[in-house]
């Protein structure tokens, strides 16, 4: 069996800079690393090392100067900007610090937002959304307003949404940035409970070493270069 198979992340020689005016401003160089399904990773470094850049660009969501990101086999960087967005609608759910939820929808109709780009009719789209509530436990809140939730309940509503299309990677921005201590807790948990319980692999940014430990394995960034041993563990 191959490498691409046996991982379901593979990023090999990945290097990204940006423009700023007229300079060239480097944010990864020749990065390689594998992810296993079903793992729980952190990224951790200082503002600026790269963390959410090369989450991104696993994530399909920015493109690479050079080098290949190999999701399950198939180099996303290679696919055009149709196809990537298909691939990224049914293989990657998003979690971001800040929720990203629709204040006028419902947490019910903002889980189910990314349903509606798909051809799956009404009865099954609130089948998929109630599930969805449910793993997250927030089925008596689905006819709430996000401003009607606490943090950790739109977090969950967040996690909701990113897991109704049944991904295979959910890429964790700083998740745990804008909560309290005890929602932090819960949503880490429930973050690892998709992870050992319906083998989803997460990969999650985050400044928090209290979060990074509840990973299987923390890897560092530092002025865009990996700084660890990316097989080492927390």
């Amino acid at each position: 069996m191959t490498a691409e198979v046996e991982q379901l992340v593979s990023v090999r020689n990945l290097s990204k800079s940006y423009r700023r005016g007229s300079q060239v401003v480097p944010v990864l160089e020749d990065i390689s690393l594998e992810i296993a399904q079903g793992e729980f990773l952190a990224l951790m470094g200082p503002s600026g090392s790269g963390k959410s850049t090369l989450l991104n660009l696993i994530a399909g969501i920015d493109s690479v100067d050079s080098g290949s990101v190999l999701i399950n086999g198939i180099d996303i960087t290679t696919l055009g900007e149709g196809e990537l967005a298909n691939w990224r609608s049914g293989s990657v759910g998003f979690i971001f610090q800040f929720y990203n939820l629709i204040p006028v929808l419902t947490a019910f109709e903002n889980v189910e937002l990314p349903l509606l780009l798909t051809g799956l009719s009404r009865k099954k789209r609130q089948e998929h959304v109630t599930t969805a509530l449910s793993l997250v436990n927030l089925t008596d809140r689905m006819d709430h307003y996000p401003s009607e939730l606490s943090g950790g309940q739109q977090q969950r509503v967040a996690i909701a949404r990113a897991m109704v299309t049944d991904p295979s990677i959910l890429v964790a921005d700083e998740p745990t940035g804008d909560l309290d201590r005890q929602s932090a807790e819960e949503i880490l948990a429930l973050m690892d409970r998709l992870v050992r319980e319906y083998g989803k692999t997460v990969i999650m940014v985050t400044h928090d070493p209290r979060a990074a430990r509840k990973a299987h394995r923390i890897i560092h960034l530092e002025k865009g270069l990996l700084v660890a041993d990316p097989s080492s563990t927390p």
